[in-house]
């Protein structure tokens, strides 16, 4: 699977963060309490299991940060977005 070029990566679904090396992007979350940030961390691995595409993330108490990369390719590919763009729509429906 091919990196994606830097004009394909302008418009991000969401509120997602292309890193400075272009290597990756970003997003991170806040909820609540530390219940509903394990709560959408349990919903999101699901979508990730399903796409075959697992995100680097971490959780502390109400906070959540993913990044999503291609490590194979060794950069954003289509995989990623298409994982952001499923987080984007699970965060705002």
């Amino acid at each position: 699977m091919n990196t994606l070029q830097p004009e394909e990566l302008k418009h991000l679904p969401g509120k997602w963060v292309l890193a400075g090396d272009g290597k990756s992007i970003h997003q991170s979350f806040k909820f609540g309490d530390f219940t509903e940030a394990w709560s959408f961390m349990t919903r999101i691995a699901l979508l990730a299991e399903k796409a075959d595409h697992h995100p680097e993330w971490s959780n502390v108490y109400n906070k959540v940060e993913i990044t999503l990369t291609t490590h194979d390719a060794g950069g954003v590919t289509a995989r990623d977005i298409e994982l952001a763009r499923a987080i984007t729509d699970f965060v705002w429906t």
